[in-house]
C-alpha cells in the first residue's frame, strides 16, 4: 500500500518551501532598480515644498524648511516603509532585478514583526538615498558632458549643464574632454557598485529574522506531521479494507463451483470492506482539501473494535479476542491510535499468515493500555528482516503517545505487543 507522494520519506528535517533562485541580475537591472529609487524621491520633496511656505508664517523660513524636511523628507519615509506591502512591493522588485532570493511574507506565513518593519524602513530609506543621488547624476551628468566637450572651441566661460560650475572656454581647456567622456562610464560603475551593495544588504534588511525563520519552520513541520498522519490513515484504513477485499476474493475463486453460499458471504463482505474502504478514503481526501464537512466525520476507535474483528472473521481469518476492562472508558487520543494499530496488525495477518489464527488480548488498566496480537509463524516459509510501511505506521502512532511497541517473531509466534499510556505526561 502506497503512502501520499512525497510525504513520508524525509522526518529527519521539517521540509520548508524553496524559493525559484532568480537569474544573476544585470548592471542594467540593478541601474534600473536604483533610478525606480530615484523616482520616488520628487514626491517628498514636493510635499515639503508645500508645508514648508505654510509654517514660515510662525516658525520663520529656516525653521518652516527644516521642520518641513525632517517630516516629509525624513519621517514620512520611514513611517511609509514600514508598511507592509511597501517591504512586499521591494523584496518582489529586488528578486526580478537585483537577482536576490528573499523569502517574502507569503513564505514566512506571518504579520511582519517591528523588528522587521524598521529593518523594512532602513532598507526603503536606503533605497531612495542611494537611488536619488544615482538619478540626480544620471541627470545631470549628461548635458554636462555636452558642454565640457564644448568648452574648447568657446571664446567665454563655459557652465556645465545645469550645475553651477563653469570651466573657461578655448583651447586650454582641452584636457576636461577625456574627463567628460569617461564619466558616463565611470557613472555606470559607480551604479554596479551601488547595486552590488544594496544586494549584499537586502537579505539582512528585508528577510525575515530568526524568530519568523523559526516560526516558519515550525508551521511547516507542523502540517507535515499532519501529512504524515493522514497518510497513515490512508494507509491502515485502505490497506486493511483491500487486503481483505483481496483475501476474500482468493477465497471465493477456489470454491467458486463447490460452495455458492460461501461465494454469496464473501461477495457480501467485499462489499461492505470496500463500501468502507470508499467511506475512509473519502475522510482523508477530505481533510487534505480542507473539506469541513468531511474534516468532522468519525474516526473509528476502539467502541468500533467488534465491527473490524467480525470483517477480518468473514475474510477467512480466525480471530479470538481477549477483552479485559471498559473500551468506552479509553480516552479519545489513545483510543483512535489503538484501534488503527490492531487494524493494520489484522491487516498484516490477512497478507502474510493467511488462515492462520490471529489471537487478540486487550487489556485496558488504570493507568496503561495494553494490546497483544499473536499468530504462528509458518516455519517452511523464509522470515524477512525488518518491515513495510505498516510497522512503521504502528511504531510512529505508539511513538506519538509516548508507549511501548515491539514487533517481529517469538517463540514462532508473529507477536506485536504495545503499551499505550491513558494519559501521557506532557
Amino acid at each position: 500500500m502506497c503512502e501520499l507522494p512525497g510525504v513520508c520519506h524525509d522526518r529527519a528535517m521539517p521540509r520548508v518551501r524553496v524559493l525559484a533562485i532568480p537569474a544573476a541580475a544585470s548592471t542594467w537591472q540593478r541601474y534600473a532598480y536604483l533610478v525606480i529609487g530615484a523616482a520616488l524621491v520628487p514626491p517628498f520633496g514636493t510635499l515639503a515644498g508645500f508645508v514648508a511656505p505654510a509654517l514660515e508664517g510662525g516658525l520663520g523660513e529656516a525653521a518652516a524648511w527644516g521642520l518641513a524636511i525632517a517630516v516629509c523628507g525624513v519621517a514620512l519615509p520611514i513611517a511609509i516603509g514600514m508598511l507592509p506591502a511597501v517591504r512586499e512591493l521591494e523584496i518582489g522588485a529586488v528578486r526580478s532585478l537585483l537577482g536576490v532570493q528573499i523569502a517574502g511574507p507569503a513564505a514566512i506565513d506571518a504579520q511582519p514583526s517591528w523588528q522587521t518593519r524598521r529593518r523594512s524602513a532602513a532598507w526603503f530609506v536606503a533605497h531612495l538615498i542611494v537611488g536619488g543621488v544615482i538619478g540626480s547624476l544620471t541627470v545631470v551628468l549628461p548635458p554636462a558632458v555636452v558642454s565640457a566637450c564644448n568648452a574648447p572651441f568657446a571664446s567665454a566661460d563655459v557652465q556645465l549643464g545645469q550645475l553651477d560650475a563653469t570651466v573657461p572656454g578655448g583651447a586650454g581647456s582641452a584636457w576636461i574632454v577625456p574627463l567628460a567622456l569617461l564619466s558616463p562610464l565611470a557613472l555606470v560603475y559607480l551604479a554596479a557598485a551601488a547595486g552590488a551593495l544594496l544586494a549584499r544588504l537586502a537579505p539582512r534588511l528585508l528577510g525575515p529574522s530568526p524568530a519568523e525563520r523559526l516560526a516558519a519552520v515550525q508551521r511547516d513541520a507542523i502540517r507535515l506531521a499532519e501529512r504524515n498522519r493522514l497518510a497513515r490513515e490512508l494507509h491502515d484504513s485502505v490497506g486493511h479494507a483491500l487486503s481483505i477485499v483481496t483475501v476474500q476474493a482468493g477465497a471465493a475463486g477456489r470454491v467458486l463451483e463447490d460452495d455458492p453460499r460461501f461465494v454469496r458471504e464473501a461477495l457480501t463482505s467485499i462489499e461492505t470492506s470496500a463500501r468502507n474502504g470508499l467511506r475512509d478514503l473519502d475522510h482523508v481526501l477530505g481533510l487534505l482539501r480542507d473539506d469541513g464537512a468531511a474534516s468532522r466525520a468519525p474516526t473509528p476507535t476502539l467502541t468500533d473494535l467488534q465491527r473490524l474483528v467480525e470483517s477480518s472473521r468473514l475474510a477467512g481469518i480466525d480471530v479470538t479476542t481477549q477483552l479485559t476492562g471498559r473500551i468506552d472508558e479509553v480516552p479519545q487520543a489513545v483510543s483512535r491510535e489503538a484501534y488503527r494499530i490492531v487494524q493494520e496488525s489484522l491487516t498484516n495477518a490477512a497478507r502474510h499468515a493467511g488462515r492462520a489464527p490471529v489471537r487478540l488480548r486487550l487489556d485496558v488498566g488504570a493507568h496503561d493500555l495494553e494490546l497483544e496480537l499473536t499468530n504462528p509463524l509458518d516455519a517452511s516459509q523464509p522470515q524477512r528482516a525488518g518491515g513495510g510501511r505498516g510497522l512503521n505506521g504502528i511504531r510512529e502512532r505508539v511513538t506519538s503517545l509516548r508507549g511501548h511497541v515491539f514487533a517481529g517473531p517469538d517463540a514462532g509466534h508473529w507477536r506485536v505487543k504495545v503499551r499505550l499510556p491513558l494519559h501521557p505526561a506532557p
